[in-house]
């Protein structure tokens, strides 16, 4: 497939409803539906791309880069708890970005030279500058990565809607206003549910962090 029969294809994606998303994952997730499963990861198709282009890629991979966003969606349709609350589309930017930069980061090194979305309009930084630093001593790693696991672990106690305000705001850069739109709240409630978050995360990690 060329780019531009992928770009026409993405134009007759229609977006489903609420109603029509709850039937879909029900049908997957408690049936085993695959048509359900077909018809989610098609519906979804536009997030790969969206997420993609905050990459500035040539296009002679960037198919290559999508193939590698679609197995993240992909992914993320199969993990994915639809009893939690939390939106699907946040829950998959993650899964999509993952794959995207783990693909670049086995690339040659002027794949890795491309900017990413938080390194937009700097000249020096780079993706493989965002990856886990090759000359950090083991020890010093181990310790980053058990804080990081901590602090995943203790997001996954919060309850669903501070998750989703704190995943939104801080890893997928939305803005309170796109929030309060998606969950159907108001601007304020969604600020109260970011201080609510914030605050049961540092009670759950202030023992931790006060013994590190």
């Amino acid at each position: 497939m060329i780019l531009s029969q992928y770009l026409a294809e993405l134009k007759n994606i229609r977006m489903l409803t609420r109603e029509e998303e709850i039937m879909l994952w029900q049908g997957y997730k408690e049936n085993g539906d695959l048509e359900c499963r077909r018809r989610l990861i098609e519906s979804y198709q536009p997030l790969v791309f969206k997420t993609v282009m905050r990459w500035r890629l040539p296009e002679t991979v960037m198919l290559d880069i999508i193939q590698e966003g679609t197995v993240g969606l992909i992914e993320a349709v199969e993990s994915y708890d639809h009893t939690r609350g939390v939106a699907f589309s946040l829950f998959a930017v993650h899964r999509i970005r993952g794959r995207i930069m783990n693909h670049l980061a086995r690339e040659d090194d002027s794949l890795l030279r491309i900017d990413s979305p938080l390194t937009a309009g700097s000249s020096q930084a780079t993706i493989a500058d965002l990856l886990v630093d090759a000359q950090a001593e083991v020890a010093a790693q181990a310790e980053h990565n058990y804080l990081v696991e901590q602090l995943r672990t203790a997001m996954e106690r919060l309850p669903a809607k501070e998750q989703q305000v704190l995943n939104g705001v801080y890893l997928n850069d939305c803005e309170p206003k796109e929030l309060a739109a998606t969950m159907e709240l108001s601007v304020s409630h969604i600020y109260r549910l970011q201080k609510q978050g914030i605050r049961r995360l540092r009670g759950m990690l202030s023992k931790l962090m006060g013994n590190w």
